[in-house]
């Protein structure tokens, strides 16, 4: 039977962009393992910088679904599921295929080798949709080809690229955001918009941003935190873009331990982070149009309010369209 590589390949590129930020300083990766009849076995991202990439989460999936082994469910370590399943596999993965959006690092770093484990698997084909032109992790296709398993390129390069582009961001300089939330009919105002599990979301994203800007109508108006309370994670620095420097400093974001705040009428300071988030309305999103690379907008079920994100002169390109609670999420660039 003849495995359908687009279909499986776009299963892993919607699961990175699940984790697409929440990696940083890794890129976002998604993994699919599929038998010879087409036949999910198992589709995993990987989710944090230290923990295990998605080829090993969804070899660890796959490997259950296989053998019914329950005790590698309970293995959390890159290290210890590499090593269980190099030791238990007995040929189980000799009919299957990795859909893989990012070429298997080839080199040892805060977890083991991925093309080293499937070498050692028996994988019968990977898939991939970028090759990963890194000096400290290219080399991964040429490992997984000289154990015999068939390694190809997926036509699906071009999305594979757009997941890929904020690690490349970052990595040689800096990655920039904008995100905002609105309703169906466009507004912005009158209170909560977005779903908690949307706001969670934006809350995991600002626990490994580095920065976050704003705008000094937006903090005198909204009075924000700007912290990472609903998912108990850090809060980054704070830029607040505004002419005038004076603000009332019982706002709350002025007193989040271990974060500096600073006032500028410029974004000159974007250049001292790597992982920058813009939070605003139509003013800033005009204001930081040239800084920005990505945009992530989260779209409501309801309508509401009276201010509208006025951008209407500007087309966007569609990346990657995922639905949380009632909430459509957008990811996008300019045209």
């Amino acid at each position: 039977m003849v495995i359908d590589d687009n279909f499986f390949m776009d299963l892993a590129l919607a699961e990175a962009w699940g984790s697409q930020i929440l990696t940083y300083p890794n890129p976002a990766v998604g993994c699919a393992v599929v038998n010879n009849d087409n036949e999910l076995l198992a589709v995993e991202a990987h989710k944090k910088s230290g923990g295990p990439h998605a080829e090993v989460l969804a070899l660890q999936s796959a490997y259950f679904k296989l053998t019914n082994d329950k005790k590698i469910l309970s293995l959390t370590s890159s290290y210890e599921i590499h090593e269980y399943l190099l030791k238990n596999h007995n040929g189980c993965f000799k009919n299957c295929t990795l859909h893989v959006t990012l070429e298997p690092c080839g080199h040892e770093g805060k977890t083991p080798s991925c093309a080293n484990l499937i070498s050692h698997l028996g994988v019968k084909r990977v898939v991939i949709a970028t090759a990963d032109e890194s000096q400290k992790a290219k080399g991964g296709q040429e490992i997984v080809a000289a154990s015999g398993a068939k390694v190809e390129f997926s036509s699906l390069h071009v999305r594979g690229d757009a997941l890929l582009a904020p690690f490349l961001k970052w990595s040689d300089g800096r990655f920039v955001f904008f995100k905002w939330a609105q309703r169906l009919d466009g507004t912005i105002d009158g209170g909560t918009i977005s779903s908690q599990e949307s706001r969670t979301l934006v809350h995991k994203m600002r626990d490994v941003c580095d920065l976050i800007v704003v705008g000094g109508e937006t903090v005198r108006c909204d009075r924000p935190t700007l912290d990472a309370r609903l998912c108990e994670g850090k809060a980054p620095d704070v830029l607040i873009v505004s002419r005038s420097k004076e603000f009332d400093k019982t706002i709350p974001l002025f007193h989040v331990p271990n974060r500096k705040v600073m006032i500028e009428e410029n974004f000159d300071k974007l250049a001292d982070y790597r992982c920058i988030l813009i939070e605003g309305g139509s003013n800033m999103f005009k204001l930081s149009k040239n800084h920005v690379d990505y945009y992530l907008s989260f779209v409501s079920a309801k309508s509401g309010g009276k201010i509208r994100f006025n951008n209407e002169d500007d087309n966007f390109e569609l990346l990657h369209v995922d639905k949380i609670s009632d909430d459509i999420l957008l990811w996008m660039k300019l045209k």
